[in-house]
């Protein structure tokens, strides 16, 4: 029977499914790394989301594995160059969290154009400040999407709605204009952008994509929202953006200061003044984190799997 490790807790339904289909399945939520390294020559099948690495050494002792399955989007606690050298299929599930991604990156920038986080502090104090939190509206602004894969064309779908006009720059894509999204180069992005939300994977080309030289080339004053990957964006940079009026707030689900298992954060002082700033809404990755994304993801996982294993 083939065997498939649990690192990480995925919906019931990737683990039932499987074993009904005669694999069976190990729960493995409390190994550590060196642990599940001692054993993973035993096993045909890997699930993991993000709590460990899956680097040269690891794949090393992989003698029987013929995929690993990632409970998200993001593959870069994967060496997949090597995973394929060694016939390992590396499967995600960007199409899970799509919707999710999208509608909590609207809520956050809503959120912040009108003050709701501050707002509801207030009230909650007795304190009745409605010229303090008079609101920005949507409408009318140009919305910049860097990466139109899964949840950056989510996105631009969902704001269809808004009277806004959204422009998207994908590197790797092209020909994928539309009634609610046209595509762009990057010095129109740099032009013309009101709101810059990223949407991309955290790669050698995209680590600190955003940084002091990428901000200074906007030609008006921006916001930011991140749900992709923290180390995309350059928190000092970042930070000076905040201070000297480059940036005009910021979106953030995703930080440089998180663990590799995204399950928490390093409290360093960069954080802390991040942490501090009143021109910032902020939220714990939980960006592609729903009810319903816990489900499809896994859904979608196993429909990979069986197309992998002809079940």
């Amino acid at each position: 029977m083939k065997k498939v490790l649990f690192i990480d807790k995925l919906h019931p339904f990737l683990f039932n499914y499987l074993e009904k289909n005669g694999y069976h399945c190990v729960e493995g939520y409390d190994l550590q790394k060196e642990e599940a390294q001692a054993i993973i020559s035993d096993f045909y099948g890997l699930v993991i989301r993000s709590r460990f690495k899956i680097d040269n050494d690891f794949l090393d002792n992989c003698d029987q594995l013929k995929f690993i399955a990632r409970g998200g989007s993001g593959m870069e606690n994967i060496n997949l160059k090597f995973a394929q050298q060694k016939g390992i299929s590396c499967l995600n599930a960007p199409e899970g969290n799509r919707q999710a991604v999208a509608e909590h990156a609207l809520a956050m920038l809503l959120s912040l154009f009108n003050h709701l986080c501050t707002a509801d502090g207030e009230v909650r104090q007795n304190l009745w400040r409605r010229e303090n939190n008079r609101g920005t509206e949507l409408a009318g602004k140009t919305i910049g999407i860097i990466g139109y894969g899964n949840t950056g064309s989510a996105f631009a779908k969902l704001l269809a709605g808004f009277d806004v006009k959204v422009l998207a720059y994908d590197k790797y894509k092209t020909g994928f204009s539309h009634a609610h999204v046209t595509e762009c180069s990057m010095d129109t992005i740099f032009e013309q952008t009101d709101v810059l939300s990223l949407h991309i994977p955290l790669t050698d080309d995209t680590y600190h994509l955003v940084n002091d030289a990428f901000l200074q080339r906007f030609q008006k004053p921006i916001y930011l929202i991140n749900t992709s990957r923290g180390s995309c964006v350059n928190t000092q940079a970042l930070m000076k953006g905040l201070s000297d009026g480059t940036l005009k707030g910021a979106c953030l689900d995703v930080f440089e200061q998180e663990h590799t298992s995204f399950s928490t954060v390093e409290r360093t002082p960069e954080f802390n003044e991040l942490a501090a700033s009143k021109k910032v809404i902020l939220s714990p990755h939980t960006a592609g984190w729903t009810v319903e994304s816990h489900l499809k993801i896994a859904q979608i996982l196993f429909e990979k799997i069986k197309d992998l294993e002809n079940i």
